[in-house]
């Protein structure tokens, strides 16, 4: 690890600088039968861990985390029943935590997890960004943390930043936690906000722009906060990995290339996708039990040399290219927010372009959102190191809002 930078803040980019470049393990789980109509219900509840303040004081302390915490933590995973990419009954999973000595309502923090592809990476099961709910839940926060579909317990390839089944994760996760929270006598405060990091940047502002649109009357977001998301996937990030550009994470081409396949049956199998040897050696990879950094040590620096030259030259110069359509399906910025709304991003990130955020905040204003800003939290960082200063400023930002 590199000295850290002279503020404060950065302590806590030791927590999670490791989640957003993680990768998967463990067998699908099996489906639990469901309806839309049971969208949200709780198929189990278990506690794994019951955090005593002492303990979270000494757990924060070993790694010189910047906050101070207030209260004790449970921590509980849930499975609830939902619906995949394609609309069809599903389950998911996520982790729930609650400062366990407040009888106070609490206010919901619904937190997206950064790019996975290890089970064991997930919240529920323990992974890095757990700590993000265990800081948000000390700090007096009903912490949410969705580990979305195709991860944890929910079978299935993971449908990398698919913004429909981003969004009804999302909102299915807090519906569960909701019914988890009423069975449990944990009074909520109604107010719930929102905040994401790298891919949850992505889920957030999806999982915001599904709720304005179609579940107003259930929930009312307080505030979101997505950060460092690749909102722009047809524009700014299609252009991040075209030519002979390098790119610091070239995993995340095929894991984009290979989700959008499986939604969308884009291709005739890998061989349709990749050169040799990639289309032999790259879809057993993506099987939930290899990390990034395994799969990205198998790749060229330039992410698009594994990919057929046809299948290039067409998105390149084809506007009616399958693939280039289905991004263009799936940029989360082309909407007027009306919640209140913070976009932080770190000038320095080369991972995921800080151009996605600029787009996204000059859109929202042209369409007349009146309440969007964008915040730079710490300008010379890159991807992982921005993400400690964004969170905590974030969760500044929230503590405002807080009802006395």
């Amino acid at each position: 690890m590199r000295p850290r930078p002279s503020i404060s803040t950065t302590a806590v980019l030791l927590l999670l600088v490791a989640a957003y470049l993680a990768g998967c393990s463990s067998d699908a789980a099996p489906i639990a039968t469901a309806t839309p109509s049971d969208r949200g219900a709780i198929v189990s509840a278990t506690l794994v861990a019951e955090k005593s303040l002492a303990d979270v004081l000494a757990d924060f302390a070993e790694i010189s985390l910047p906050v101070e915490p207030a209260h004790a933590v449970s921590v509980y995973k849930l499975v609830y029943r939902t619906v995949d990419a394609r609309g069809q009954p599903t389950q998911a999973s996520g982790a729930v935590l609650a400062p366990a000595d407040l009888s106070e309502p609490l206010p919901l923090l619904s937190y997206q997890h950064g790019t996975v592809l290890v089970d064991a990476d997930v919240p529920s099961a323990g992974g890095f960004e757990q700590i993000v709910g265990i800081g948000f839940a000390a700090g007096g926060y009903f912490a949410v943390l969705p580990d979305l579909l195709g991860l944890g317990e929910s079978p299935g390839f993971h449908p990398y930043v698919h913004a429909a089944s981003s969004a009804t994760a999302v909102v299915d996760m807090i519906r569960a936690a909701r019914s988890f929270a009423a069975d449990n006598g944990i009074e909520l405060s109604g107010q719930v906000f929102l905040a994401g990091y790298s891919e949850g940047g992505y889920a957030t502002l999806a999982a915001l722009r599904a709720i304005e649109a179609e579940y107003a009357d259930e929930i009312e977001v307080t505030a979101a906060a997505p950060m460092a998301g690749p909102y722009d996937l047809s524009g700014v990030m299609a252009e991040a990995f075209a030519g002979d550009k390098t790119h610091p994470s070239p995993y995340y081409l095929p894991y984009l290339v290979l989700a959008y396949d499986e939604i969308y049956d884009l291709y005739d199998g890998p061989d349709a996708i990749f050169v040799p040897p990639y289309a032999e050696l790259l879809p057993p990879l993506f099987d939930r039990r290899h990390t990034a950094s395994t799969i990205d040590d198998l790749l060229p620096d330039v992410p698009s040399e594994i990919l057929r030259p046809e299948l290039v030259q067409r998105f390149e110069t084809d506007p009616r290219d399958p693939l280039r359509l289905r991004l263009q399906e799936n940029d989360v910025y082309d909407w007027t927010p009306r919640t209140p709304l913070r976009l932080y991003h770190c000038a320095g990130d080369k991972h995921v372009p800080p151009a996605n955020t600029r787009l996204a905040y000059e859109r929202f204003r042209e369409r007349g959102a009146e309440s969007v800003e964008i915040v730079d939290p710490f300008p010379f960082a890159d991807h992982a190191f921005c993400a400690a200063p964004a969170l905590l400023l974030a969760k500044a930002w929230f503590d405002s809002f807080l009802t006395e």
